[in-house]
């Protein structure tokens, strides 16, 4: 059909440009379409970073007050709560929308590393100058250091993270690896039944009083061992969960998946309860994804949501207070999470504030660049041991047009590299066959969705 349309006389070049520009047209439209549709999520994500960035910046700026607030509020707890519920609902969208586990990967790469990359290296330029200090890490040679924090796993591999937000990115990285799992042997669609059974193991964990020191396999191991063959492992998983053989892509994403869980259940700093916790959030916003787009029924995603805050609320209430945080203050932060992604849903349909999908475009960056810039204000000015408001909003006036440099400059043609690597990938006939188990199409996804 194609060919014969091309050597038709009647297509002259004037019918053909319109034709492109034509589609030109409808694909921006669809694209802006789809872009406004989860403008919500975007919104969710720039409110989230906003309240990541004071939580880290209110040691320095607002000490006072930070203690006041942090028994009755983890802001930290809140804000990252609600990534996970936003990345849980994005993530899975954009592997199934392709049908392409190598295109998601290339997509993953190009999204994350490059600014990872450029706030790494503004951090070792800062400490080099003087102006900011490279945390302690404990003796580990730079190599086992490097390769780690190359993974993404450094949180979960006994590593300390070069930057302290760095360590939700390998919560993230451990949920790719079971979302590919679960696309390779076609169980994707069980997104609410993965979450319940995540947030059960956490709560059976705390009432069996199961618990393991911090980074248990790492004391076992020993930590360059075991970053080593984690790394082996996960590029062998990757590698082959993205040929084209069918036995090797479920033997590569499975493979990957029990990486993930054993470092989430067996190598976190966090207790094995939270861990779970964490990855059963983000399945909980795979749920509602599916819910969304109809796939599963409303009651259903319901269901798993009581139940995985129940469990939750329940593990952190009998797990009582702890060293890494106060029990109240993780319930409500919790529930208040939880609660903001639900309004966040419920207005789904109603028209967003510009500036809010604007922050919301840029979160990535203000989540990663704050610590950068909150290093140097501490090796300069140094923290300051009253509340200082001024200084707390001067900060923020800082950071933005900074992150709005950084997007446009480090993100954006990144992204562009990316896809234009993955522009010729097509579905192969196994990814192409789980896609169309789900039933109905999958809905565009935003192009900037991150971690």
């Amino acid at each position: 059909m194609r060919t014969g349309m091309k050597s038709s006389p009647s297509a002259s070049p004037r019918s053909s440009r319109f034709s492109r520009s034509s589609r030109s047209s409808r694909s921006s439209r669809a694209a802006a379409s789809g872009a406004s549709r989860l403008g919500w999520l975007d919104a969710l994500r720039g409110i989230a970073a906003l309240v990541v960035v004071f939580d880290h910046s209110s040691y320095s700026f607002m000490a006072e007050f930070r203690r006041e607030l942090m028994p009755e509020f983890n802001t930290s707890r809140y804000g990252i709560m609600v990534f996970f519920l936003v990345s849980g609902y994005i993530i899975p969208a954009s592997l199934e929308r392709r049908g392409s586990v190598r295109t998601f990967w290339t997509g993953r790469l190009f999204r994350i590393y490059p600014l990872c990359a450029a706030v790494v290296t503004g951090l070792l330029v800062a400490d080099h100058f003087g102006v900011a200090e490279i945390r302690d890490f404990g003796g580990q040679s730079l190599t086992s250091v490097a390769l780690a924090h190359l993974t993404l796993f450094q949180e979960l591999l006994g590593t300390p993270n070069l930057l302290l937000v760095l360590w939700t990115l390998s919560y993230e990285m451990a949920f790719y690896l079971l979302v590919v799992g679960l696309f390779t042997v076609r169980l994707h669609q069980r997104s609410g039944a993965v979450a319940v059974t995540l947030a059960a193991l956490a709560a059976l964990s705390v009432a069996a009083g199961f618990a393991l020191p911090a980074s248990a396999l790492s004391d076992a191991l020993g930590t360059g061992r075991l970053i080593a063959l984690a790394s082996v492992v996960m590029l062998i998983a990757i590698c082959c969960a993205c040929t084209g053989s069918a036995a090797l892509r479920v033997f590569g994403g499975v493979l990957g998946g029990v990486l993930a869980l054993a470092l989430v259940a067996f190598n976190g700093t966090v207790p094995v309860w939270e861990g779970l916790v964490i990855l059963a959030v983000m399945f909980l916003g795979t749920a509602v994804y599916r819910a969304d787009t109809g796939q599963s029924s409303w009651a259903w995603a319901g269901c798993a949501a009581a139940l995985v805050v129940a469990c939750a609320v329940g593990s952190a209430y009998v797990d009582g207070d702890g060293g890494h945080f106060t029990r109240r203050a993780w319930i409500v932060s919790f529930l208040l999470a939880v609660a903001t992604f639900g309004i966040g849903l419920a207005l789904r349909r109603r028209r967003i504030p510009r500036l809010l999908t604007f922050l919301g475009m840029i979160s990535y960056s203000v989540y990663l660049v704050h610590p950068l810039l909150l290093a140097v204000s501490d090796g300069t000015i140094g923290r300051r041991r009253h509340d200082d408001l001024v200084l707390e909003v001067a900060f923020y006036a800082v950071l933005l047009p900074v992150c709005v440099l950084t997007y446009y400059c480090v993100e954006a043609p990144a992204q562009r590299w990316g896809r234009r690597l993955t522009r010729r990938d097509t579905p192969d006939r196994e990814a192409d066959h789980a896609r169309r188990s789900a039933g109905k199409p999958q809905p565009s996804v935003s192009p900037r969705s991150w971690p």
